[in-house]
């Protein structure tokens, strides 16, 4: 996601606060026909752990799913306009550079995050979709998961994956970013890694009810029957 589209999609997420949604039927397997939702399960459901492959598997998906490229694509225009790592350069060669490095980035964050430290940390890297009850209550059910995510045993720990998964892809993009390896540089792409996890949580939480909105928005009037005889 890009930073310019991400305030509009968490607006749309969270308008009407205060209203009540009623369960949807588990079939948003994209959010707005394009993010890809993979690892979103409803919490009304008994909990099951996955396993290790299950979760590689996610991550794999997340990772090589036909959005990934567009949105690397949009990231790489926006630094390429912004000339941000001059020593990339700039015309064909510094956009395909950026491009790299803008889907390196994407591909490793979900590796990291949704594979290979919950593999090793027994934590599940799926979001787990409250969908009733206030907008209020399920936006703050939505944020709370970026810090606190189940284990595979069903408890609830510190989010390690997310935090140090994000960590670890930072600390192995300094790789492909030799003007932005400072400790500042590293910190705001951390957090800034953390922030777009953190929208496409809420994101996962609100979309069906958006798509739930906009289908009823769209949907041609019913004719009316004729009276009878």
């Amino acid at each position: 996601m890009t930073a310019a589209v991400a305030p509009l999609f968490f607006v749309l997420a969270v308008a009407g606060f205060g209203q009540t949604a009623a369960p949807v039927a588990d079939d948003n397997t994209r959010v707005f026909g394009v993010m890809p939702n993979n690892r979103t399960t409803e919490a009304s459901k008994p909990f099951v752990a996955i396993s290790a492959k299950r979760k590689l598997t996610i991550a794999y998906k997340d990772s090589f799913d036909w959005p990934v490229y567009p949105t690397a694509a949009a990231f790489a225009a926006i630094y390429h306009l912004q000339n941000q790592n001059p020593s990339f350069g700039q015309g064909m060669s510094g956009y395909a550079k950026r491009f790299a490095s803008a889907y390196g980035d994407q591909m490793i964050g979900n590796m990291m995050t949704e594979g290979f430290i919950p593999a090793l940390t027994h934590e599940d890297p799926r979001f787990f979709r409250n969908g009733q009850g206030t907008k209020k209550h399920r936006l703050k059910t939505a944020l709370m998961q970026i810090l606190v995510t189940r284990t595979d045993s069903g408890g609830r720990t510190f989010n390690l994956a997310e935090w140090g998964g994000n960590a670890a892809s930072v600390a192995i993009s300094n790789a492909w970013y030799p003007d932005t390896r400072t400790a500042k540089d590293n910190a705001q792409k951390w957090l800034v890694a953390v922030g777009t996890d953190t929208l496409s949580n809420v994101m996962k939480e609100f979309w069906p009810d958006i798509k739930r909105a906009i289908t009823k928005k769209h949907a041609a009037p019913a004719t009316p029957e004729a009276p009878t005889k």
